[in-house]
């Protein structure tokens, strides 16, 4: 009886006695088979290797023709663990990058590890993207309301201010990458909503007070709060200062409370304009030197419609300049567009209430 080339897969590499002439064709599938398996796993990062056979190929058998799993990983190439033992040797693969970092090109967009300004960086542009039209819109709309609301009552102002000091809490958390933070956000949104409480109890007359107080009173409470977290240190440093900042900026908008209603009307009117002027289409420096001017004609003709005449020039060239801080604060470090709707619409107004309130 002819003893038969073994076509089942034997992990062992177990063969019958063989013939010469069967042995060398037992050894040109085992080749051919193994070379299709180094092609498929070099398929991915690497130049495919191109089996250069000079002797004339034996005709297919099952062993040839079996089927093998496809590979959809990349990998290096390698020897297969059942090789025959009298293989010949492999032909050299193609010419490429070595090393055990040499993965193909590499890709910016595909790597959730660095930030999106640091992939701004490495791709050549700017990390600070500026909020655009559709949040100055926002701004206005809000800057537009507290202007309107301020002469009514305090009661009145007090609805755009909550919604602003709401607003506020959320961006700066987002700001600063810590999403969600709903105990902070509620932590410093409550914050404010006690210095407007404090505010109309008290009075305009002792809004200095009304303010500072719940001010210290929070930054003690989240100390006490962020000791008795078990996170770990950078973790709890990073919240502390997130809710400290962002409870101090909820608390100051509360200025526009505690000013007076026509600087409010003047400040809440020029910020708005200042940040649609900010929001065309110029470069920097113009943009900024239009947004000055657009503020300081804003003043002048709110100003003239209240008792503060020609004065609400000064008060509204200075409320544009601290949203215009605020504007560039929110458009820092590459921020999404949510934050643009959050932090990029309520920081302007936030950042001009001191000055609305100290100035008057």
């Amino acid at each position: 009886m002819t003893n038969q080339p073994y076509e089942g897969y034997d992990p062992y590499q177990q063969q019958p006695p063989q013939q010469p002439q069967q042995q060398w064709e037992y050894e040109e599938q085992q080749y051919a088979t193994q070379q299709w398996q180094g092609q498929t796993w070099e398929t991915q990062t690497h130049a495919p290797v191109q089996a250069a056979q000079a002797q004339p190929q034996a005709p297919a058998s099952a062993a040839e023709t079996a089927y093998l799993p496809q590979h959809t990983y990349a990998a290096p190439a390698q020897q297969p663990a059942f090789a025959a033992p009298a293989q010949a040797p492999a032909p050299a693969a193609a010419p490429g990058p070595a090393g055990p970092e040499s993965y193909g090109p590499a890709t910016l967009a595909g790597n959730a590890r660095i930030t999106d300004a640091q992939r701004a960086r490495l791709e050549g542009r700017s990390p600070i993207i500026e909020p655009g039209m559709q949040p100055a819109l926002l701004t206005a709309l809000l800057g537009v309301l507290l202007a309107a609301t301020a002469p009514l009552s305090s009661y009145a102002l007090v609805v755009p201010l909550v919604v602003l000091q709401a607003v506020t809490a959320a961006g700066w958390f987002r700001l600063n990458g810590m999403w969600p933070a709903r105990q902070g956000i509620a932590l410093a949104f409550l914050g404010g909503l006690t210095a407007d409480v404090a505010v109309l109890v008290a009075g305009r007359d002792q809004a200095p007070a009304a303010i500072l107080g719940p001010l210290g009173i929070w930054v003690l409470l989240t100390l006490v709060l962020q000791l008795r977290s078990h996170a770990d240190p950078d973790t709890r440093m990073s919240g502390l200062m997130a809710t400290v900042a962002s409870s101090a900026l909820a608390i100051i908008a509360t200025g526009y409370l505690g000013a007076d209603p026509d600087a409010v009307s003047v400040g809440a009117a020029a910020v708005a304009v200042a940040v649609l002027a900010r929001a065309l289409p110029l470069p920097t420096p113009a943009s900024v030197i239009v947004s000055l001017l657009a503020a300081t004609g804003a003043g002048i003709a709110v100003g003239g419609m209240t008792d503060l005449g020609t004065k609400g020039a000064l008060t509204g060239v200075a409320a544009a300049a601290c949203a215009l801080v605020g504007h560039r604060v929110a458009s820092y470090d590459y921020p999404s567009r949510f934050v643009h709707f959050t932090a990029g619409v309520a920081l302007p107004l936030t950042a001009a209430a001191p000055v609305v309130w100290v100035l008057h």
